[in-house]
């Protein structure tokens, strides 16, 4: 793991040094304006992948915890949020059916394979409770094929439609199913004014056009 870790640890800081900030007040937006909606303010929630923390930073949650494979993620947490530094394809270490929501963004597609996905969201159906809630947003490879390959550590090509269904394969009641979310920008280093993100995420007609990460969320 520590190999994996020193990797993974080289391969965020070159994609992100200098788009902090803006990463994070992306993220600021997406939170407060869209997945607020799915999120209470007393909700116990796992960020799977978590990265820089720049999701579980933002979100208004009672409880959050970050799991990563990353050391320096643990570092990069804000207030009394827990880090689980360990693999989510082996098993959790979160009581059973205490979280509400697990959220996993660009992070499915890093995992080396399938079976390695099948056993994260079996974890995940097992740590929420009852009516939880598993939202995922990652590339959509029907509309970034080309570009979805531009990253060395994308292993497993997903499109809301078979992410939906592993989902369901292990339990999940899909309830929300968007092929066109989010645009591919900030993974290609473009940084657009964060004004039109506001506008974007208020205007689902144009995501038809623009968007080329899925999303799906399931319930338990």
């Amino acid at each position: 793991m520590n190999n994996q870790g020193d990797f993974l640890q080289r391969l965020y800081r070159m994609r992100i040094i200098g788009l902090e900030a803006y990463r994070n007040n992306v993220w600021k937006i997406l939170c407060t304006e869209y997945f607020s909606r799915f999120i209470s303010k007393k909700a116990h929630v796992l960020d799977l992948g978590a990265g820089w923390c720049e999701f579980i930073n933002n979100v208004n949650a009672e409880k959050k915890y970050a799991m990563d494979l990353n050391p320096e993620t643990g570092s990069r947490l804000e207030g009394d949020a827990q880090f689980l530094h360990q693999d989510c394809s082996q098993d959790w270490n979160i009581r059973s059916e205490s979280l509400d929501v697990v959220f996993t963004s660009n992070f499915f597609e890093h995992l080396p394979d399938k079976p390695s996905i099948e056993r994260a969201v079996s974890e995940a159906y097992r740590c929420l409770k009852s009516d939880g809630a598993i939202i995922c947003v990652g590339p959509n490879v029907k509309y970034a094929p080309g570009a979805y390959w531009d990253f060395w550590d994308h292993h497993i090509p997903l499109t809301e439609t078979s992410l939906a269904e592993v989902l369901e394969l292990r339990g999940f009641n899909v309830q929300v199913r968007i092929a066109r979310f989010l645009p591919f920008s900030m993974s290609t280093g473009v940084t657009p004014p964060l004004f039109l993100l506001q506008l974007y995420l208020r205007m689902p007609f144009f995501w038809q056009f623009i968007g080329k990460q899925f999303l799906v969320i399931g319930r338990k």
